[in-house]
C-alpha cells in the first residue's frame, strides 16, 4: 500500500520523481537540481543555413532549456527581441505557446518561414514591430494574456556595430554583421547611458506583460570597447531593479561558458585583451507584492 508522501510523487524511471505539486515545471527533483549549477558549458549543433543570416542568434537547444524549467507545458512564453525566432521554435519543441516582437522584416519573414516548416500544434506568433511599443502591439495581434515567461537576448549595445574581427568571416560572406540600419533599433544607440535607459523601458512593458511570480531571462554580455570594458551585463541588472513600480526582482545568475569558441590574438606583446568565452543569464522575478511594500 502506497503512503501518502509515495502518492505525491510519479517515478519517472531514469529521469528521478517528478513531485505532483511543483509549481514551476515539470522537471523531477534530479532535473531541477541540476539545471540549478551557476555555471553550465553549451555547445549547440552547427547552424543551419536560415540561422546564419542573424548575426547574434543564441542556439534553441540553449534556449529549450530554461523555457523548460521556467514553464510548464502549454503555458506561454515571450521574447522581446525575437531575430530569427529561436525562442519560438524552442518553445514549439517542448509544447509551450509563444510571442515574439522583431523590428527587422527580414528576420521576422525567416521566422516565419522557420516555424512553419517544423508545423508545431502550439500557438506561436511572431509579431513584426518595435518593441518600444510591445504592449500596443500585443493588443493590436489580439494577445490579451499575461505570459508565463520572458527570455531573450537584446542587442550587446554597439557590439556587432564595431565590426570586429570575429564579425570579419560574415563580412567576407556578405552576410549581416549588425542586426539593422533603423534608427529605433536599440542597438544602433551610440550613448551606452542612453542604450542602458531605453533597455530597461522596454523590459518596464514587459513587467506589465508577465504575470505576476513569473521569471524574466536577460542573456547579455559585458561590452569591450575603446580600451575599457563596458559592464553592460552589471549595468543591465542594476537598471531593471530600480524602476519604482516595476522594479524586477534579480534572482540570479547563470554563466554559460562557450568552451567552443576559438582563441584570437588580442592585445599580444602589448596590452591585456581577454578573449571573452562566456555570456551572462540574468535571472529576475515579478514580484508585485515587493514593489508595494517598498511604495509604502
Amino acid at each position: 500500500m502506497k503512503s501518502e508522501k509515495d502518492s505525491k510523487y510519479i517515478d519517472l524511471g531514469e529521469r528521478g520523481k517528478l513531485n505532483l505539486k511543483n509549481k514551476l515545471n515539470d522537471l523531477t527533483g534530479k532535473e531541477w537540481i541540476k539545471f540549478s549549477k551557476s555555471w553550465f558549458i553549451h555547445t549547440p549543433p552547427r547552424r543551419k543555413e536560415d540561422e546564419v543570416l542573424h548575426p547574434a542568434k543564441y542556439p534553441e537547444s540553449l534556449v529549450e532549456e530554461f523555457i523548460t524549467f521556467f514553464t510548464k507545458e502549454n503555458d506561454f512564453v515571450l521574447d522581446p527581441f525575437l531575430g530569427t525566432g529561436s525562442t519560438l521554435i524552442a518553445a514549439g519543441k517542448v509544447k509551450r505557446n509563444g510571442a515574439g516582437i522583431e523590428l527587422s522584416e527580414n528576420y521576422y519573414n525567416t521566422c516565419l518561414s522557420r516555424i512553419n516548416k517544423y508545423g508545431f500544434e502550439n500557438k506561436l506568433t511572431p509579431i513584426l514591430g518595435n518593441s518600444e511599443n510591445i504592449k500596443e502591439l500585443m493588443i493590436q495581434n489580439n494577445i490579451i494574456n499575461k505570459f508565463d515567461y520572458v527570455i531573450t537576448s537584446p542587442p550587446y549595445w554597439n557590439q556587432l556595430e564595431r565590426n570586429s574581427i570575429r564579425q570579419k568571416a560574415r563580412k567576407d560572406k556578405g552576410l549581416d554583421t549588425i542586426y539593422s540600419e533603423t534608427k529605433s533599433d536599440i542597438g544602433n544607440i551610440k550613448e551606452y547611458d542612453e542604450f542602458i535607459e531605453k533597455q530597461a523601458q522596454i523590459f518596464d512593458q514587459v513587467y506589465d506583460l508577465l504575470k505576476d511570480k513569473g521569471y524574466l531571462t536577460i542573456v547579455t554580455n559585458n561590452v569591450y570597447f575603446k580600451g575599457k570594458l563596458f559592464p553592460l551585463a552589471y549595468d543591465t541588472a542594476i537598471s531593471l531593479t530600480k524602476r519604482g513600480s516595476k522594479s524586477w526582482i534579480l534572482k540570479d545568475e547563470k554563466l554559460w561558458l562557450q568552451n567552443d569558441k576559438p582563441l584570437i590574438a588580442l592585445g599580444v606583446n602589448s596590452a591585456w585583451v581577454g578573449n571573452r568565452h562566456h555570456q551572462f543569464c540574468l535571472i529576475f522575478r515579478k514580484e508585485e507584492e515587493a514593489n508595494a511594500l517598498k511604495s509604502k
